[in-house]
């Protein structure tokens, strides 16, 4: 018996089968939580990573990005305590920015091995021989990053004999020494000693400067430099006291010291923060990344390992860099 259906019945159950196909096809979707895991949590540049991978989550809403890290400086054994939980808690991707490569593999990256959770590193990668331990790095070539900032600082040279002071955070944080390296490379051709003369360069004897990512004490470590009466160069070879709440009230004393000349204040990152006082004329130059688009990228590259299988198709992903001063503050970036 053939059985004739109304057109709008027709209908109605092309829909009831299109909405059954879809729920069952969201149905196996599984969760998929990917931590970001900076050196320290109260940063905006690690801020901005998480936003990047929120931003990956938008169009994958079976995505959910967990932000964690040290509080409020870099602490090693913190973000190892910090992963070990989260593995415990039961994330399925690990997508973090080193502090010490040996610590985080020893305590807490072979155990994500073990229990087969993939990790991408970025902003700091691994050191070379840990590289097995993750995926890939997402991030700027540090080296070439520290090498702009050892050419930006060359503008500034005045004495014969130029000193210059570093700025690092943690001293066996991978992605600053690389930056020193760079620096180094840039001012004398080497990169392994410390500036002696070299092309007329000379570290100062009580750099560089290690902050752990203390905002407090960068900032002290700045103004005590810019306070002698022939200061160095200043280098930052990542936000540290520009991430100070007080950095600009503090140093609106050197205002016309800066604006002359005769105080050089150079640093990596263009945070809001960072970009405002290069407004207000108390930085120099401000060379910045891509935090977003690690934290994008990363994620996109977890989930495809993830979900698919597929594995990143290069070892290292390199973003590119930009240069920020005050004539162009307002427009050199975008902080999300």
């Amino acid at each position: 018996m053939l059985i004739r259906i109304a057109p709008f019945s027709l209908l109605l159950i092309i829909l009831l089968c299109w909405q059954g196909l879809v729920y069952a096809a969201t149905e196996v979707q599984e969760p998929v939580n990917i931590a970001v895991v900076g050196k320290t949590k109260n940063d905006s540049f690690y801020q901005q990573s998480h936003k990047g991978c929120q931003r990956f989550a938008r169009d994958h809403p079976n995505v959910h990005c967990i932000y964690d890290g040290a509080d409020d400086y870099q602490d090693v054994r913190t973000q190892v305590l910090i992963v070990k939980e989260l593995i415990r808690k039961g994330i399925d991707g690990l997508l973090i920015s080193t502090t010490d490569s040996q610590f985080l593999v020893d305590g807490a990256l072979k155990l994500a091995a073990k229990h087969a959770i993939p990790v991408i590193t970025f902003d700091s990668d691994l050191l070379s021989e840990h590289a097995a331990y993750r995926l890939a790095y997402v991030g700027t070539n540090n080296f070439d990053f520290g090498k702009a900032l050892g050419e930006e600082a060359k503008r500034f040279k005045v004495e014969p004999q130029q000193y210059i002071c570093l700025q690092s955070g943690h001293q066996t944080t991978p992605n600053l020494n690389q930056r020193i390296a760079g620096v180094r490379y840039a001012l004398s051709g080497q990169s392994t000693k410390r500036l002696s003369g070299e092309n007329g360069w000379i570290e100062h004897y009580r750099c560089p400067l290690f902050t752990f990512g203390r905002r407090a004490d960068a900032l002290d470590q700045l103004v005590t430099m810019m306070k002698y009466p022939d200061p160095p160069i200043f280098l930052a070879v990542a936000g540290f006291a520009q991430f100070n709440p007080d950095y600009i009230i503090r140093m609106a004393q050197f205002k016309s010291l800066i604006a002359d000349g005769k105080r050089v204040i150079i640093s990596a990152d263009t945070e809001n923060s960072q970009l405002k006082a290069l407004q207000r004329g108390l930085s120099v130059t401000n060379i910045g990344q891509k935090p977003f688009e690690m934290g994008r990228l990363g994620a996109e590259l977890l989930h495809q390992f993830i979900t698919q299988g597929r594995e990143p198709a290069q070892s290292h992903y390199f973003l590119d860099f930009h240069y920020c001063n005050k004539g162009n503050s307002e427009t050199c970036t975008t902080n999300h």
